[in-house]
């Protein structure tokens, strides 16, 4: 049976500029019995991650298709040629494309994987969206309950169709790492991601805690160096205002925040909008930070009683639970080891859920 997998354009499956959805495939793809039997369809990129599994799409000229639609139509026009009856199709984020499949493909089966809000996402808004999507494929993927409870309002029929897969990380370190007196935020410089709050709490405090160096990584989109916002260019400047215990380091790969991660004290995600699942909080919890994080989305439900929870967060309270930790080893060590410890989203597991259901499609 070969397995392919439909990334959206906007993903980037690439070595140095990996995306969220490319970064939980990749883990997955690692750890899975079907790894030789399965393709990556996506946009063209320089230097492409299991190169041997990566189908690139030139897409500059996508004619009267959509960019989405346009690899699309590549994947199904391979599998057409090959005349193979033992395919399966895995489509990422992009539910609207279910319907041209479909109809390139009636007899290929398929399941679905939402990393986002699907109420939000064009060809799952509605019940009736939904509904089709149900009827269509063999099963839905949600990356957390919060996201499963979105795509089941208002549904009655096929529920048992709808599974949770949580986003499968990595976790490279054998033993709880030494940690050293940083501060650490990861993530895109918008405002829904609450740098903001962030820089606007260090600014408050650095000075009263000088052997403490306080770090951010990010860009305004994800793999970009040097397309950042008046908003994200302010953050920046505010940051490196604040003196020389802050660094600001713009996109890194994820190797390099891997690094960042083992050697924080204390990881801050002061995020304000749902987010989905919280892919940087458990790569936090792998690496052993303090976790000091907002009550949005699928975020209470990763971390648990793992780390410090804000509710209705804002630069005051992210400030005090800052200083509460800095200033409370015992407690700053308690946390590092419930995170630590806490962690359950290992990749090697998520592989083995996903390669069940698998199996269980498999007539």
């Amino acid at each position: 049976m070969k397995i392919n997998i439909l990334l959206p354009f906007k993903e980037k499956f690439d070595k140095n500029q990996l995306t969220p959805v490319s970064i939980t495939i990749c883990n997955n793809l690692k750890y899975s019995n079907f790894k030789n039997s399965i393709r990556v369809f996506g946009r063209e990129v320089d230097n492409p991650i299991y190169n041997e599994n990566f189908y690139g799409v030139e897409t500059s000229f996508p004619f009267i298709f959509g960019r989405n639609k346009f690899i699309a139509k590549k994947m199904c026009d391979l599998i057409q040629n090959e005349c193979a009856s033992d395919q399966f199709i895995e489509l990422h984020n992009r539910p609207y494309l279910l319907n041209y499949i479909k109809r390139r493909l009636p007899k290929i089966p398929m399941s679905i994987f939402f990393h986002n809000d699907p109420l939000t996402m064009k060809g799952s808004i509605s019940v009736s969206d939904r509904n089709y999507i149900l009827d269509n494929v063999e099963a839905v993927f949600c990356v957390s309950e919060f996201i499963k409870t979105k795509f089941l309002s208002g549904i009655y029929k096929n529920k048992h169709k709808v599974h949770v897969l949580y986003n499968g990380v990595e976790r490279l370190i054998k033993k709880f790492p030494k940690k050293f007196n940083e501060i650490l935020y990861v993530g895109r410089l918008v405002q829904e991601k609450g740098v903001d709050l962030f820089v606007k709490s260090i600014s408050e405090i650095a000075h009263n805690y000088v052997g403490w160096k306080f770090i951010i990584c990010g860009s305004t989109k994800l793999g970009a160096h040097n397309k950042n916002s008046y908003f994200a260019k302010k953050i920046s400047q505010d940051f490196d205002k604040i003196g020389n215990q802050t660094v600001f380091k713009g996109f890194v790969d994820s190797s390099e925040v891997q690094k960042l991660m083992k050697r924080a004290s204390i990881l801050v995600v002061p995020s304000v909008w749902d987010e989905p699942f919280g892919l940087v909080v458990a790569e936090g919890m792998s690496n052993g930070a303090a976790l000091i994080t907002s009550n949005v989305g699928a975020i209470p439900e990763i971390v648990g009683k793992n780390g410090i929870i804000i509710n209705n967060i804002d630069s005051i309270k992210l400030k005090n639970s800052i200083e509460y930790l800095i200033n409370n080893r015992s407690i700053l060590n308690k946390f590092q080891s419930l995170s630590y410890k806490g962690f359950k989203f290992s990749s090697i597991n998520s592989s083995k859920k996903l390669d069940y259901f698998r199996m269980s499609f498999i007539k």
